[in-house]
């Protein structure tokens, strides 16, 4: 049974914070029931719901082969992925931006650009998530700890990095005492036995993928089991969940993107899960299906719109070609036409590791693709010349825009978050 408990947060009066940010209280610790055993029971709607977001994702995958590079557009999607859920967390910075901060990171160049380098260290955290974490025998604690490590590495945060709180966090309200708070997670002796069960529940095969990740990173949000980093992590989770069941096996659905837009009813939809009392009872029933079904529509959408976005890097690697004229099959020209939708911006010496040919014929094509107009050099870092497909990343800009509309059109419907502005 869910509960909450009481305690007794104790403020240092010498502090020399506000009277209100030093104040003492009474809060409630919210404790959710186990997943391990629970009986859930999908509604006839929300069971359909998921059922046809299963079916998209594994269309999506099925259809990536034919339709483009799968690598490539593999490496696309979870850069979007990765922003929109560094988004949520209030981290901005635009795909050019980040493109070219991830490109001086290949070279060892370094940066002073802090906001990208936690995207490109949330980018690193998935990727190690669903490339290792979902392949193992069973998703555990320590996978978990490990994906958190990658997550906060080199940040500000690096020494919490792959560690569980102990003490107690919040939600919202002030940032020295949770007396104002919004939500207040489990106390911190709570939490690894939570997250071991949550583990084994990630490990069962009974629900359907779509419901089960679903029910997965609301637990994870609402056990909240580090200083920083659970959205992140807990997003990563999802995609650990629907790789490790066989729906996701070569491209991820940008849910976070869709999630980010809904910021309002991803929330509700969440708060929704966290009831008090009997597992069984109509608000805990009602809670985990209002939060199954909205999550299935993310999904569904996410797919929809990656299946556009995949179409538009077909349009435009067919331009390419066209422009280049006459391209020899498996020539260092024809790999990195394929590669580029999945590395945007490259060196010579990135190019050639990328398409598996040596610097002399990889340099070749690129001078190719550069008097054609495919690329651009541009510098990087601090003096390193690089190459760079604009098209693609224009294309990455459109997508974040389009996903950021309710309605997919940003100009019949605006916007719910900060994107970059209108090319």
């Amino acid at each position: 049974m869910s509960r909450v408990i009481r305690c007794r947060w104790e403020s240092d009066l010498a502090s020399g914070l506000s009277r209100r940010d030093r104040q003492s209280c009474e809060y409630e610790a919210y404790v959710p029931d186990l997943l391990v055993g629970r009986r859930i029971t999908l509604d006839g709607d929300v069971a359909a719901d998921v059922s046809d977001a299963e079916a998209a994702i594994v269309r999506l995958n099925a259809a990536a082969v034919t339709l483009v590079d799968t690598e490539a557009l593999a490496r696309l999607l979870l850069r979007a992925e990765s922003v929109a859920s560094s988004k949520i967390e209030g981290l901005e910075v635009g795909p050019r931006r980040l493109i070219r901060a991830e490109a001086a990171r290949i070279l060892g160049d370094t940066t002073d650009d802090v906001t990208a380098d936690e995207v490109l260290g949330n980018i690193e955290a998935m990727s190690w998530a669903v490339d290792n974490l979902a392949t193992q025998e069973a998703i555990t604690v320590d996978g978990l700890l490990e994906v958190h490590r990658r997550l906060l590495a080199g940040t500000r945060l690096a020494e919490h990095a792959g560690q569980i709180r102990t003490q107690q966090n919040w939600i919202g309200g002030s940032g020295y005492n949770p007396c104002s708070a919004s939500f207040v997670p489990p106390p911190h002796d709570e939490v690894e036995s939570l997250l071991e069960d949550l583990c084994a529940f990630c490990n069962e095969d009974s629900l359907p993928a779509v419901a089960q990740a679903a029910i997965a990173h609301a637990q994870f949000e609402t056990i909240h089991p580090f200083i920083d980093g659970n959205g992140r992590t807990g997003r990563a989770l999802i995609h650990v969940v629907l790789r490790r069941r066989g729906l996701a096996e070569r491209v991820l659905p940008p849910i976070s993107l869709i999630l980010a837009t809904q910021s309002d009813d991803y929330v509700a939809g969440l708060t929704a899960t966290r009831y008090i009392g009997a597992v069984d009872s109509k608000p805990a029933l009602e809670g985990m299906n209002q939060w199954i079904g909205r999550f299935a529509s993310a999904a569904r959408r996410s797919v929809a719109d990656a299946g556009a976005f995949e179409s538009r890097v077909t349009e435009i690697q067919e331009g390419w070609r066209s422009r280049i004229g006459r391209i020899r099959a498996d020539s260092a020209t024809d790999r990195l036409v394929r590669a580029l939708p999945g590395a945007p911006v490259v060196t010579v010496n990135v190019a050639a590791d990328l398409i598996g040919r040596g610097f002399q014929q990889t340099n070749e094509a690129i001078s190719r693709l550069v008097t054609t107009g495919v690329l651009a050099q541009v510098t990087i870092g601090k003096r390193n010349r690089a190459f760079e497909a604009a098209e693609i990343i224009d294309a990455f800009t459109d997508l974040e825009r389009q996903l950021a509309s309710p309605d997919g059109d940003t100009r019949s419907s605006p916007p719910t978050r900060r994107v970059p502005y209108r090319r």
